[in-house]
């Protein structure tokens, strides 16, 4: 069987004819060349003009008709955190492998999909959920697609890149604004094929669609290259856009007022399909794994990719491969597990837990697949202990064989498994275990955690936001037992809801202290306990706990306790909205807080009660841990 492998090259689309040539006089070219369909090579090109020469590769099979058509989607758009939440390496693309027909094309069989990242083809469970939803949208066009169909809709791209065309019109109506510069900062929009040269290198495409993390509604603020200054409807302030921007964000409001939205097939089905990929990635958080919905959480997405809550997508869920592998999650973070089964122990236990177990678990039945053993239509918070009760300890789950720990569980409870894995797939925060070297020292706790839970989008609200107000950090304190919700839904404004415990004297918002002693306090100081301790009462329970502390052996990198207390470090923007009465400080705006730092304490132990993060010495602290980023 003879393989031929070959990445083609400009010469091969004909890049250098005029649009006529580019799009209709192929036929000449491929005389001699039997096997490959013309408008695949025209795509492939099409690709590398807007892309990048290595934002495409091929690979043909010419004796069983077929080729391998790579296409490497560029996420280093993503945030770190976000990457490192999804396990994506940003370092190296995400490969979109489609499988065509050689000499067909569109007209052939539909292509298989594959997603992978080169470091990671195994076990990449992003790449499930994007496949999944590459092989539906793709299945959906390839109903009307065909090779001559898509050649119809570029020469309609075509024409307007034409004397007179469709883009010089839509520009003469934005005539009040200052013309398209023709410097190297702000190139011409041209069609694939069109080769032209500005300072002496040659541009490409301008992209007509921005990413959907780039146009969410709080980028208000454009800068321009040329002083014309426009209002932006919502904005506080005039800001600077050009024409070129004007244009870029007409298109993109347009093609991404949905993440779902179609883009346009006058690029070539293979731009399409990256286009498509571009707008879904930095959402796919935002929807179900399993059906590809929209998420029906109360409080809208959350950071990590889940299952939704219909039966049906809990069914299935399991045969998908994403996020179920518990043994990996144990070997991996097994402290982060051990505080997840904690948080959902509490929340268990708690009087209120009607109110604040949510979500209740959804777990097939093991003897009947076609049930649910937990099910929040129908709770049994009895059954539910049990289950919970019967799970082996993370401490004892890493000092043996997975395989036997399970069997082991099984025999105590066949819900117990289930369950846990559960209790790790279900987390939609990303939480890590800081090492020593990272670790806040003015916190006195071992159990330190990096915790960040919100969505990219409302990240990239918040980064908007802090280059207008800046921000600066604070605590929040809520009690071991409410953190099984908000790690799943959220850290929300419960002022005046069924979630309020301590009140709101203040106003509604999200309540926040500069001051240690003040969230200490809001963190409940022990199981069942709500009362309100002084700073005074503070100090003198941190002295005389730790003095106990100092001479107990080094702490074990697990919880030894269920009495636990814990406290949030956040970050909240500094704007006008910040209302601080002393040092308690309400923010209404559940945008303007993101959570950071999360550190546990057992056995009524506290941290210090006289930290002030508004101390240059606490900040500087802050800066190096993070890593030096700019608050």
């Amino acid at each position: 069987q003879s393989i031929s492998e070959q990445f083609w090259s400009d010469e091969d689309s004909d890049g250098n004819s005029d649009g006529e040539d580019f799009f209709c006089g192929v036929q000449g070219h491929y005389a001699t060349d039997l096997t490959r369909h013309p408008q695949l090579d025209i795509d492939v090109g099409a690709v590398k003009d807007i892309y990048s020469e290595s934002a495409v590769s091929v690979r043909e099979y010419e004796t069983i008709d077929d080729v391998d058509v790579n296409l490497h989607i560029n996420v280093t758009f993503l945030d770190e955190e976000v990457a490192s939440a999804w396990k994506v390496n940003r370092t190296e693309p995400i490969i979109l492998r489609l499988r065509f027909s050689l000499s067909q094309y569109l007209d052939g069989p539909e292509p298989t999909v594959e997603v992978f990242q080169p470091s990671c083809k195994d076990g990449f469970s992003l790449g499930v959920q994007l496949k999944r939803i590459l092989t539906m949208f793709i299945s959906n066009q390839w109903k009307h697609l065909s090779n001559e169909f898509l050649n119809i809709q570029q020469r309609k791209r075509h024409s307007w890149f034409k004397a007179g065309g469709t883009i010089k019109k839509f520009r003469a109506g934005l005539s009040i604004f200052s013309p398209i510069t023709k410097c190297s900062s702000v190139p011409l929009i041209h069609g694939p094929g069109v080769k032209v040269k500005s300072a002496g290198h040659e541009l490409r495409v301008t992209r007509l669609m921005s990413r959907s993390m780039s146009c969410s509604k709080g980028d208000q603020n454009t800068s321009s290259p040329i002083g014309q200054s426009v209002a932006v409807p919502g904005s506080r302030s005039t800001v600077q856009i050009t024409t070129r921007q004007l244009i870029q964000l007409f298109f993109s409001s347009q093609a991404l007022i949905h993440c779902k939205s179609i883009p346009t097939l006058e690029y070539g089905f293979l731009v399409q399909v990256m286009k498509y990929s571009e707008q879904r990635i930095p959402t796919l958080n935002d929807y179900c794994v399993v059906c590809d919905e929209q998420h029906i959480f109360q409080n809208g997405s959350m950071l990590k990719p889940a299952v939704c809550t219909r039966e049906l997508c809990v069914f299935s869920f399991n045969t998908l491969g994403v996020m179920s592998g518990a043994a990996d999650d144990v070997a991996t973070g097994a402290e982060v597990v051990d505080l997840l089964v904690a948080m959902c122990r509490a929340a268990l236990e708690s009087a209120r837990k009607s109110i604040i177990f949510d979500p209740y678990p959804s777990v097939v039945d093991p003897h009947d697949p076609k049930s649910l053993a937990f099910n929040p239509k129908k709770r049994s918070y009895e059954r539910l202990q049990r289950a919970l009760d019967s799970i082996t300890s993370i401490r004892e789950i890493t000092q043996g064989p997975y395989v036997e720990i399970k069997k082991q569980m099984d025999k105590m409870d066949l819900l117990a498994h289930p369950l846990l894995k559960w209790i790790i797939s279900s987390n939609r925060s990303h939480i890590v275990k800081l090492p020593s070297s990272r670790q806040l020292k003015f916190m006195h706790t071992s159990h330190q955690f990096l915790l960040l839970s919100s969505p990219p989008a409302k990240e990239a609200r918040f980064r908007t936001a802090r280059k207008l107000h800046g921000s600066t950090f604070a605590f929040h304190g809520s009690h071991i037992e409410n953190w099984h919700s908000i790690l799943r839904n959220g850290l929300v404004n419960a002022s005046y809801t069924k979630l309020q415990l301590h009140g709101a004297a203040y106003g509604k918002g999200i309540y926040l202290s500069p001051i240690s002693s003040i969230s200490f306090g809001y963190s409940g100081m022990g199981k069942g306990q709500y009362h309100m301790p002084t700073k005074e009462e503070l100090v003198q329970h941190y002295n005389r706990v730790n003095t106990v502390l100092q001479c107990r052996p080094v702490q074990s990198r697990f919880l030894q306790s269920r009495n636990l207390n814990c406290v949030a470090l956040c970050e909240v923007i500094t704007s006008k909205d910040l209302q601080k009465h002393g040092n308690i400080w309400v923010c209404p705006i559940s945008d303007h807080v993101c959570t950071r730092f999360f550190f546990v304490y057992e056995d009524g132990q506290v941290g210090d009660a006289n930290i002030n993060t508004q101390d240059v010495r606490i900040q500087k602290e802050l800066l190096r841990v993070i890593g030096g980023q700019s608050t």
